[in-house]
């Protein structure tokens, strides 16, 4: 019995989603701990994709139970729709297999009003570039302690209760500040109590469900969303999510200690995105770029929005691995990378005469960063058929080797198309901690 933590290492869309599915055969649970609707896993299952947002990306295995920790900030009517979608699709969720921890907190209509309100008084050139969903005004009342738990929403006198207490609140916000619309209490309630009904049977102690497991020998998977470098305090602040996103958020964000995790494994794309603003040293703006975004289709799974695109930046993929404690990496979308004649990574940067081989923290110094890259020769082949380490093209080997050098991580896991097929297992990471 071993218990891994999922992370992204990058800022996000590095294919979690993907390796929580394929991980999910070997474990019992699969828990995701932290963020919102704001993120998607897409999971090609015989070349039938699967975009999930909250639900998580275990729920296509059978005779697995998929938990919503008390870490992740909950949109019941997004999550009521995924539910269906899954079912609409053949796909079984019921109490049996999907269960919300009944400490975690609503996205309630006026997060959603705050959030657009407040990016549509930014200038251009200050936007965080929200995806809007209501993820950061949630997490503020968590942290303020003005938020509503599950436990509230399907107690419909307290629900009520605490919803006409801080509607006022933010009624005055919305009209005095953000100059938006306010909200009316009955239309809430009209709308949100029908989610208590159908959401009641699937509320339940995650903790203790998890806990319980993990006694009874059961491995668990901990699933994150977005990346490292997207975490609250470790990420490229004030462009991160309002979460935190790294591996040590698994235990406060589904309930457990730490003795309790047993690996973490870091996901990898072979280059690098990132989706919004915020800085990136590696992004590339000439036809490369346009090539690798085209190859990847490299759009977000929840916005649909054109992720920027640049070359594997290692110095981002080595500050995760210390903040994250990895003890393995999985190399996503190699594949997208076969044709170039000569592939390049970031080992270091250059900020005015110094060298820097550590990511800075200060969004100053990081705007002026150069990458300092070394050069590795490419593959021509297509290696999407491919499924044992042995087969690939040598110089496919020599980069993943190289990615495993400059992080100072053991590559367990390769990626080499979007399916569950297309995936060279070189250490299955519940064997190997």
């Amino acid at each position: 019995m071993s218990n891994i933590v999922v992370v992204g290492t990058q800022w996000g869309d590095e294919g979690k989603g993907k390796m929580v599915d394929v991980l999910a055969e070997t474990a019992r649970l699969i828990v995701r701990f932290q963020g919102g609707n704001n993120a998607g896993h897409t999971i090609v299952v015989d070349e039938e994709p699967f975009i999930s947002h909250l639900v998580p990306s275990g729920i296509l295995h059978q005779n697995k139970v998929c938990l919503i920790g008390n870490g992740v900030v909950v949109d019941p009517g997004v999550l009521t729709e995924e539910i269906q979608h899954l079912r609409n699709r053949g796909i079984p969720v019921g109490p049996n297999n999907l269960l919300i921890s009944e400490n975690a907190h609503l996205i309630m209509p006026y997060h959603k009003l705050i959030d657009h309100g407040r990016e549509r008084l930014l200038r251009a050139d200050k936007k965080i570039g929200t995806t809007g969903r209501g993820i950061g005004p949630c997490y503020e009342d968590k942290v303020t302690r003005r938020g509503i738990r599950f436990c509230d929403l399907i107690d419909p006198k307290t629900f009520k209760q605490k919803l006409s207490s801080i509607l006022k609140e933010k009624n005055f916000y919305l009209k005095e500040f953000l100059k938006s619309e306010t909200m009316d209490e009955e239309a809430i309630l009209e709308e949100y109590l029908p989610y208590a009904k159908a959401l009641r049977p699937h509320v339940a102690n995650v903790s203790v469900l998890i806990n319980q497991a993990i006694k009874g020998g059961d491995s668990v998977l901990f699933e994150g969303a977005q990346g490292t470098h997207l975490d609250i305090d470790h990420g490229t602040y004030p462009y991160v999510t309002s979460s935190n996103t790294v591996a040590g958020n698994a235990c406060c964000g589904a309930g457990i200690g730490p003795t309790q995790i047993h690996g973490v494994i870091g996901t990898v794309k072979a280059y690098t995105t990132r989706v919004g603003k915020g800085p990136f040293p590696t992004e590339l703006f000439d036809e490369t770029g346009n090539l690798i975004q085209n190859r990847g289709a490299e759009f977000g799974a929840t916005t649909g929005r054109r992720r920027r695109c640049g070359w594997l930046d290692t110095v981002v993929v080595r500050n995760s691995a210390r903040i994250n404690s990895l003890t393995g990496l999985a190399i996503t979308k190699l594949d997208v990378l076969s044709g170039f004649e000569t592939l390049e990574i970031c080992t270091a940067y250059r900020y005015k005469q110094d060298r820097l081989t550590e990511f800075p923290s200060a969004i100053r110094v990081l705007e002026k960063c150069e990458p300092i890259y070394e050069k590795l020769p490419g593959w021509p082949d297509d290696i999407t058929a491919i499924r044992n380490v042995d087969e690939l093209p040598e110089n496919a080997v020599n980069y993943v080797k190289r990615i495993e050098e400059l992080v100072e991580a053991p590559v367990q896991i390769i990626s080499v198309g979007p399916g569950r097929k297309h995936t060279i297992v070189l250490q299955d990471p519940f064997d190997s901690v």
